[in-house]
């Protein structure tokens, strides 16, 4: 247990960061699962509102990512990796159809 007022006080910050890296990353998973999910809808249906379901959960996935790196939640590494798995598998998709 903390015996100072900076020890405590580290505790508490740490408590914080913890609490905002963990919502950034439960909503960045499931945003990219959503994402995923939608891959397969569009693959096993293909038309044009599943084809903008994809386009638009890629979107919203791609933007949870560049903010998560942009606070500190992710490596900027870790957020390109992320991004590379989630346009390869939109293009897996989307290419043959095209």
């Amino acid at each position: 247990m903390a015996n100072n007022k900076a020890a405590k006080k580290r505790i508490e910050i740490a408590e914080r960061n913890r609490v905002r890296n963990r919502t950034y990353k439960s909503s960045m998973r499931t945003l990219m699962k959503r994402c995923f999910t939608a891959c397969d809808s569009y693959q096993a249906t293909p038309g044009d509102d599943a084809k903008a379901s994809v386009q638009a959960s890629l979107r919203a996935a791609f933007s949870k990512i560049d903010k998560a790196v942009k606070v500190g939640v992710l490596h900027r590494n870790n957020g390109a990796n992320q991004k590379s798995r989630l346009s390869a598998a939109v293009r897996k998709v989307l290419e043959p159809a095209s």
